[in-house]
Protein backbone atom coordinates (compact mmCIF):
# COMPACT_ATOMS: atom_id res chain seq x y z
CA UNK A 1 0.00 0.00 0.00
CA UNK A 2 2.68 2.17 0.63
CA UNK A 3 4.58 1.79 -2.34
CA UNK A 4 1.24 2.23 -4.04
CA UNK A 5 0.50 5.90 -2.18
CA UNK A 6 4.34 6.75 -3.08
CA UNK A 7 3.97 5.83 -7.01
CA UNK A 8 0.42 7.93 -7.19
CA UNK A 9 1.83 10.72 -5.28
CA UNK A 10 4.81 10.42 -8.06
CA UNK A 11 2.38 10.45 -10.89
CA UNK A 12 0.59 13.39 -9.40
CA UNK A 13 3.53 15.57 -9.03
CA UNK A 14 4.86 14.90 -12.88
CA UNK A 15 0.97 15.24 -13.90
CA UNK A 16 0.81 18.59 -12.63
CA UNK A 17 4.19 19.82 -13.64
CA UNK A 18 3.14 18.95 -17.14
CA UNK A 19 -0.12 20.79 -16.70
CA UNK A 20 1.77 23.87 -15.05
CA UNK A 21 4.10 23.99 -18.03
CA UNK A 22 1.53 23.71 -20.42
CA UNK A 23 -0.37 26.66 -18.87
CA UNK A 24 2.16 28.76 -18.87
CA UNK A 25 3.33 28.18 -22.71
CA UNK A 26 -0.31 29.17 -23.17
CA UNK A 27 0.15 32.41 -21.49
CA UNK A 28 3.46 33.29 -23.57
CA UNK A 29 1.67 32.60 -26.79
CA UNK A 30 -1.82 35.25 -26.01
CA UNK A 31 0.83 37.36 -24.85
CA UNK A 32 2.41 37.56 -28.30
CA UNK A 33 -0.81 36.33 -30.48
CA UNK A 34 -3.50 38.00 -29.79
CA UNK A 35 -1.93 41.26 -28.29
CA UNK A 36 -1.67 43.02 -31.81
CA UNK A 37 -5.39 42.39 -32.56
CA UNK A 38 -6.81 44.04 -29.63
CA UNK A 39 -4.98 46.75 -30.15
CA UNK A 40 -7.14 47.57 -33.55
CA UNK A 41 -11.08 47.32 -34.56
CA UNK A 42 -12.22 44.77 -37.06
CA UNK A 43 -13.26 46.82 -39.80
CA UNK A 44 -14.65 46.21 -43.82
CA UNK A 45 -11.59 48.06 -44.67
CA UNK A 46 -9.28 45.02 -43.42
CA UNK A 47 -10.35 42.77 -46.05
CA UNK A 48 -8.80 41.97 -49.47
CA UNK A 49 -10.46 43.21 -52.44
CA UNK A 50 -12.15 40.94 -54.13
CA UNK A 51 -10.70 37.76 -56.36
CA UNK A 52 -8.02 38.38 -53.70
CA UNK A 53 -6.51 36.60 -50.98
CA UNK A 54 -4.11 38.34 -49.58
CA UNK A 55 -3.51 42.37 -49.52
CA UNK A 56 -1.49 44.91 -48.13
CA UNK A 57 -3.34 47.74 -46.21
CA UNK A 58 -1.61 50.95 -45.18
CA UNK A 59 -2.45 53.76 -43.76
CA UNK A 60 0.60 56.51 -44.19
CA UNK A 61 1.24 60.47 -44.55
CA UNK A 62 3.55 61.39 -47.45
CA UNK A 63 5.42 63.77 -44.99
CA UNK A 64 6.35 60.81 -42.60
CA UNK A 65 10.07 59.76 -42.57
CA UNK A 66 9.07 56.33 -41.36
CA UNK A 67 6.54 56.23 -44.15
CA UNK A 68 9.50 56.74 -46.86
CA UNK A 69 11.70 54.44 -45.09
CA UNK A 70 9.17 51.58 -45.39
CA UNK A 71 7.97 52.53 -48.68
CA UNK A 72 10.39 50.81 -50.73
CA UNK A 73 10.17 47.63 -49.10
CA UNK A 74 6.08 47.89 -49.81
CA UNK A 75 7.27 48.29 -53.34
CA UNK A 76 9.01 45.25 -53.15
CA UNK A 77 6.79 43.10 -51.44
CA UNK A 78 4.21 44.22 -53.90
CA UNK A 79 6.63 42.84 -57.04
CA UNK A 80 7.37 40.03 -55.42
CA UNK A 81 4.13 38.87 -54.15
CA UNK A 82 1.93 40.19 -57.02
CA UNK A 83 -0.87 41.55 -54.20
CA UNK A 84 -2.71 44.42 -54.00
CA UNK A 85 -1.53 47.37 -52.22
CA UNK A 86 -4.58 49.63 -50.64
CA UNK A 87 -3.01 53.09 -49.86
CA UNK A 88 -4.91 55.58 -47.45
CA UNK A 89 -4.14 58.59 -45.63
CA UNK A 90 -3.45 59.33 -41.91
CA UNK A 91 -2.03 62.81 -41.82
CA UNK A 92 0.35 63.82 -38.47
CA UNK A 93 -1.21 67.28 -37.49
CA UNK A 94 2.07 69.29 -37.35
CA UNK A 95 3.65 68.49 -40.74
CA UNK A 96 3.45 71.66 -43.20
CA UNK A 97 2.77 69.70 -46.38
CA UNK A 98 1.79 66.47 -46.11
CA UNK A 99 -2.11 67.78 -46.67
CA UNK A 100 -1.22 69.44 -49.89
CA UNK A 101 1.23 66.46 -50.93
CA UNK A 102 -1.91 63.99 -50.48
CA UNK A 103 -4.45 66.14 -52.45
CA UNK A 104 -2.27 66.12 -55.35
CA UNK A 105 -1.53 62.82 -55.11
CA UNK A 106 -5.40 62.16 -55.15
CA UNK A 107 -5.74 64.67 -58.02
CA UNK A 108 -3.10 62.19 -60.21
CA UNK A 109 -5.55 59.33 -59.02
CA UNK A 110 -8.08 61.10 -61.08
CA UNK A 111 -5.70 60.48 -64.05
CA UNK A 112 -4.65 57.53 -63.50
CA UNK A 113 -4.09 55.35 -60.23
CA UNK A 114 -0.66 54.43 -61.50
CA UNK A 115 0.29 58.09 -61.73
CA UNK A 116 -1.02 58.70 -58.38
CA UNK A 117 0.69 56.16 -56.38
CA UNK A 118 4.03 56.97 -58.84
CA UNK A 119 3.52 60.67 -57.17
CA UNK A 120 3.22 59.38 -53.81
CA UNK A 121 6.57 56.57 -54.51
CA UNK A 122 8.27 59.99 -55.83
CA UNK A 123 7.49 62.22 -53.20
CA UNK A 124 8.42 59.38 -50.45
CA UNK A 125 11.74 59.36 -52.46
CA UNK A 126 12.69 62.92 -52.47
CA UNK A 127 10.88 63.71 -48.96
CA UNK A 128 14.22 64.97 -47.51
CA UNK A 129 14.45 67.43 -50.21
CA UNK A 130 10.82 68.64 -49.80
CA UNK A 131 10.91 70.74 -46.84
CA UNK A 132 8.32 72.96 -47.22
CA UNK A 133 4.97 73.92 -49.32
CA UNK A 134 6.54 76.06 -51.92
CA UNK A 135 9.23 73.08 -52.80
CA UNK A 136 6.16 70.57 -52.75
CA UNK A 137 4.40 72.63 -55.59
CA UNK A 138 7.88 72.80 -57.35
CA UNK A 139 8.42 69.32 -56.95
CA UNK A 140 4.63 68.62 -58.05
CA UNK A 141 5.02 71.08 -61.32
CA UNK A 142 8.25 68.92 -62.59
CA UNK A 143 6.54 65.80 -61.38
CA UNK A 144 3.74 66.93 -64.05
CA UNK A 145 6.00 67.77 -66.77
CA UNK A 146 8.37 64.73 -66.93
CA UNK A 147 4.13 63.20 -67.38
CA UNK A 148 3.31 65.06 -69.81
CA UNK A 149 0.62 66.92 -67.28
CA UNK A 150 -0.91 70.35 -67.34
CA UNK A 151 -2.12 71.03 -63.40
CA UNK A 152 -4.64 73.18 -62.92
CA UNK A 153 -4.71 76.76 -61.40
CA UNK A 154 -6.66 75.01 -58.44
CA UNK A 155 -6.05 71.07 -57.81
CA UNK A 156 -9.04 71.20 -55.65
CA UNK A 157 -11.72 73.66 -56.02
CA UNK A 158 -14.65 72.28 -54.36
CA UNK A 159 -12.80 70.08 -51.14
CA UNK A 160 -13.82 66.74 -52.91
CA UNK A 161 -10.63 65.49 -52.62
CA UNK A 162 -10.25 66.62 -49.30
CA UNK A 163 -13.18 65.30 -48.08
CA UNK A 164 -11.90 62.03 -49.04
CA UNK A 165 -8.42 62.02 -47.44
CA UNK A 166 -10.70 63.65 -44.08
CA UNK A 167 -12.56 60.01 -44.18
CA UNK A 168 -9.47 58.26 -44.31
CA UNK A 169 -8.61 59.53 -41.18
CA UNK A 170 -12.10 59.00 -39.89
CA UNK A 171 -11.60 55.72 -41.17
CA UNK A 172 -7.93 55.03 -39.18
CA UNK A 173 -9.20 56.37 -35.86
CA UNK A 174 -12.20 54.25 -35.95
CA UNK A 175 -9.50 51.02 -36.45
CA UNK A 176 -7.71 52.84 -33.89
CA UNK A 177 -4.48 53.74 -35.50
CA UNK A 178 -2.23 56.38 -33.38
CA UNK A 179 0.97 55.91 -36.02
CA UNK A 180 2.20 55.97 -39.12
CA UNK A 181 2.91 53.96 -41.20
CA UNK A 182 0.63 51.70 -39.99
CA UNK A 183 0.94 48.75 -42.26
CA UNK A 184 -1.71 45.46 -42.18
CA UNK A 185 -1.22 42.12 -44.05
CA UNK A 186 -5.33 41.03 -44.85
CA UNK A 187 -6.52 37.97 -45.55
CA UNK A 188 -9.72 36.44 -46.66
CA UNK A 189 -9.71 33.94 -43.84
CA UNK A 190 -12.51 35.11 -41.12
CA UNK A 191 -10.68 33.72 -38.57
CA UNK A 192 -7.54 35.78 -39.04
CA UNK A 193 -8.49 38.55 -41.49
CA UNK A 194 -5.24 40.74 -40.56
CA UNK A 195 -1.98 40.80 -39.47
CA UNK A 196 -0.53 43.54 -38.25
CA UNK A 197 3.20 44.22 -39.64
CA UNK A 198 5.29 45.50 -36.11
CA UNK A 199 8.72 46.20 -37.76
CA UNK A 200 8.38 46.95 -41.70
CA UNK A 201 12.26 45.55 -42.05
CA UNK A 202 11.92 42.37 -40.30
CA UNK A 203 8.38 41.55 -40.98
CA UNK A 204 6.83 42.22 -43.79
CA UNK A 205 7.76 39.68 -46.12
CA UNK A 206 7.21 36.73 -42.87
CA UNK A 207 3.88 38.13 -42.50
CA UNK A 208 3.01 38.19 -46.38
CA UNK A 209 4.27 34.54 -46.39
CA UNK A 210 1.95 33.71 -42.92
CA UNK A 211 -1.04 35.44 -44.19
CA UNK A 212 -0.46 33.58 -48.00
CA UNK A 213 -0.70 30.51 -45.62
CA UNK A 214 -3.48 30.85 -43.84
CA UNK A 215 -5.69 32.19 -46.52
CA UNK A 216 -7.85 30.70 -48.75
CA UNK A 217 -8.13 29.54 -52.34
CA UNK A 218 -10.10 32.17 -54.47
CA UNK A 219 -13.78 30.67 -55.63
CA UNK A 220 -13.79 30.76 -59.43
CA UNK A 221 -16.65 32.74 -60.73
CA UNK A 222 -18.60 31.12 -62.75
CA UNK A 223 -20.51 32.72 -66.02
CA UNK A 224 -24.00 31.16 -65.94
CA UNK A 225 -24.56 30.12 -69.09
CA UNK A 226 -28.25 30.67 -71.13
CA UNK A 227 -29.62 28.88 -74.31
CA UNK A 228 -30.12 30.86 -77.44
CA UNK A 229 -33.82 32.85 -77.84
Amino acid sequence: MTDTSSSLRHRFRRARVHWLALGLLALGLAAHAPAQAALFQDNPALRPPPGARVAIVEFDDLQCPACAHANPLLQKAVAQYHIPWLRHDFLIPYHNWSRNAAIRARWFDLKSKTLGDDYRNQVFANQSSIYNTNMLIEFTQKFAQQHGIALPFAIDPEGKLAAKIEADKALGNAIGIHLTPSIFIVTNNPSVPYIYVQDPDQDLFRDIDRALAISRPVQATRTAKHPRR
